[in-house]
C-alpha cells in the first residue's frame, strides 16, 4: 500500500524546489484549512437542533446550498470559463464560505436565541452563492494542479489530510462543548474557526496555474437543455446514474444529526467521537483505495465503493448503540474516500478539456438538484412517519444507483 506521504514529498512539502511542488504543498496545507471548518461544520446542525429549531430548518443547510448550485452552477461554470485565472475565484470564495461560522458564533451575543435559528438560515442562504463558485473551481483547480496522471495520488494527499485535520478539530471540540455551557460552547468553536478559514485562504491563493485561455460562449450556451444536448455520452451516464445514487445519499444528511439527537439521545462527546472515527479512518483510506484503483479500475472502485455507502443507512437504523454507529461511521468512511477520488477522477475524464468549467458546472447542477430537494423531503417525511424508515428509503435509492451505474457500466 502506498504511504500517505512518501519521503520524496514530505521533503517538497516542507522545502518545494518548483512551481509543482509549491502547487502541491498549497494544496495540502490548503486541504487542512478546509479540514479544521470542516470539523466545525459537524456540529452546526447539531447547534440547530439544540436550539430547538424544526426538521425542516436542519434540512435547509443542506438544501439551500443545493439549490443555489442546481440554479448556478452551469452559469458560473460558463463564467468561469471566461476567466484566465480560476485560483482568485476559488481562494476569495473559499474565504467567505468559512469565515461564515464564525458570524454565526457572534450571532448569540446580539440576538435572543430564538430568533438565532432563521438567522444562521438567511445567512447561510447568502453565503450558497460563493459556495458554488467554491465547488465549480475547485474541481478545475485541482485538476491543474494534478494533471491526469496525478489525479489519484494528490487527491489521496489531499483529502487524508483534510481527514485529519477534521479528526483532530472534532475530537478537540467534543470535549470543549461538554466543558463549557450552552450556547457559549458552540460560539467559541464556531468563531476560532476563523483560523481555518485564514489557512484555507493564504495558500490556496498561491496556487500557480498558467493562464487559462478563455472560451467564447456563444448566444443561447447558458441554456440547461442545450448543456445536456450537446454533453458527451460518457459523461450523461455518469451523470444520471450519480443523480440517483446523490438523491440517496442527500436523504440521510439531515436524519442523522435528527437521529443522533432525536431517537439515540448522543451527546456532543459521543457525536464528536463518532465523526472523529469517521475522519480518522480517512488517513488510511485514501491511500488504499489510491493504491487498489489500478487493479479495480474506475468500475470497480466506483461499484464497491457505493455499495458499502448504500449499505450504511440499514446498518444505522437497526442499532442505537453508539460504539455500533461509530463503528459504521468508520466504515461507510472508508467507502465514502473511494467514491470521493473514483467520482473527480470519472467528471474529468468524461469531459473535453477545453469545456470543463461547463460540463463541471452542468454535472453539479444534477447532483445539486438531488441536495436540494431529497433532504427536504427527508425531513417532512422524518416528521410523518419516522427517521428510522427514512434511513432505510435512503439506504434503498442508493441501492437503486449503484444498479444504474452497474447496468450502464460506468466508468468501463
Amino acid at each position: 500500500m502506498r504511504p500517505l506521504i512518501s519521503r520524496a514529498e514530505l521533503r517538497a512539502l516542507v522545502r518545494p524546489t518548483d512551481v509543482t511542488e509549491r502547487n502541491i504543498r498549497n494544496v495540502l496545507i490548503d486541504g487542512i484549512g478546509v479540514g479544521i471548518v470542516t470539523g466545525v461544520s459537524v456540529f452546526l446542525p447539531v447547534f440547530l437542533a439544540r436550539l430547538g429549531a424544526s426538521s425542516l430548518l436542519v434540512g435547509l443547510i443542506t438544501s439551500l446550498p443545493a439549490l443555489a448550485g442546481a440554479l448556478f452552477a452551469l452559469p458560473i461554470g460558463r463564467f468561469l470559463e471566461r476567466q484566465r485565472n480560476v485560483v482568485v475565484w476559488y481562494s476569495g470564495m473559499r474565504f467567505w464560505v468559512l469565515a461564515s461560522y464564525a458570524v454565526f458564533g457572534l450571532l448569540p451575543f446580539v440576538l435572543p436565541l430564538e430568533a438565532v435559528p432563521w438567522t444562521i438560515i438567511i445567512i447561510w442562504a447568502l453565503v450558497t452563492i460563493p459556495s458554488t463558485f467554491v465547488n465549480v473551481a475547485f474541481t478545475i483547480v485541482m485538476g491543474g494542479v494534478a494533471g491526469p496522471q496525478r489525479r489519484y495520488a494528490l487527491m489521496s494527499m489531499r483529502w487524508s489530510m483534510l481527514g485529519l485535520a477534521t479528526a483532530v478539530t472534532v475530537a478537540l471540540i467534543g470535549g470543549v462543548l461538554d466543558q463549557m455551557p450552552f450556547p457559549l460552547n458552540y460560539q467559541v468553536v464556531f468563531i476560532g474557526s476563523v483560523a481555518g478559514g485564514l489557512l484555507s485562504f493564504f495558500f490556496s491563493r498561491a496556487i500557480t496555474l498558467p493562464d487559462r485561455a478563455p472560451t467564447a460562449t456563444q448566444r443561447g450556451d447558458n441554456s440547461l437543455l442545450v448543456a445536456l444536448k450537446q454533453a458527451p455520452p460518457a459523461f450523461m451516464n455518469y451523470a444520471w446514474s450519480a443523480f440517483v445514487f446523490r438523491s440517496g445519499v442527500a436523504m440521510a444528511i439531515p436524519l442523522l444529526p435528527l437521529y443522533y439527537v432525536r431517537e439515540t439521545g448522543l451527546n456532543d462527546s459521543w457525536i464528536g467521537l463518532i465523526s472523529m472515527v469517521g475522519n480518522g479512518v480517512l488517513l488510511v483510506a485514501y491511500a488504499v483505495w489510491s493504491a487498489a484503483a489500478p487493479r479495480l479500475g474506475n468500475s470497480g472502485v466506483l461499484l464497491a465503493s457505493s455499495l458499502g455507502m448504500a449499505l450504511y443507512p440499514f446498518g444505522v437504523a437497526l442499532t442505537d448503540a453508539p460504539w455500533l454507529l461509530a463503528l459504521l461511521a468508520g466504515l461507510v468512511t472508508f467507502c465514502v474516500a473511494g467514491n470521493d477520488l473514483v467520482n473527480f477522477d470519472l467528471v474529468l475524464s468524461t469531459i473535453p478539456a477545453e469545456r470543463q468549467a461547463t460540463y463541471v458546472g452542468l454535472f453539479q447542477t444534477l447532483q445539486n438538484l438531488a441536495l436540494f430537494v431529497m433532504p427536504l423531503v427527508a425531513t417532512l417525511f422524518a416528521d410523518m412517519i419516522g427517521i428510522v424508515p427514512m434511513l432505510v428509503v435512503a439506504g434503498v435509492i442508493r441501492l437503486l444507483g449503484v444498479a444504474l451505474f452497474a447496468w450502464l457500466r460506468v466508468g468501463k
